[in-house]
């Protein structure tokens, strides 16, 4: 992350904190306010963090191998017989 990415992500937080101060002067301490709060410390915790110490960046796919799934319905008979446990069908037909 650069300088101006990090500065972009500061100014962010602080616009948020105000968006929080107004919901705070019209909502008091409500739960979902008090909510709000602690994301943003937790934000502005993490945003502190990342700035000290960044994560190695990420490849686009790194070593990953992209596997292509077509759109087009798959042989049926090649699944009976199989477990659909959670599935939500069944490959067997039902009996009453």
């Amino acid at each position: 992350m650069t300088r101006s990415e990090i500065a972009e992500l500061r100014f962010a937080v602080s616009q948020l904190r105000q968006c929080v101060g107004v919901l705070r002067s019209h909502y008091g301490e409500s739960n979902p306010v008090r909510r709000l709060e602690n994301d943003l410390e937790r934000l502005t915790i993490d945003a502190d963090e990342f700035e000290q110490s960044p994560p190695p960046e990420a490849t686009a796919h790194g070593d990953q191998e992209i596997i292509y799934v077509p759109d087009s319905k798959s042989d049926e008979a090649a699944w009976m017989g199989a477990q659909d446990e959670g599935l939500g069908f069944h490959s067997r037909p039902r009996t009453v």
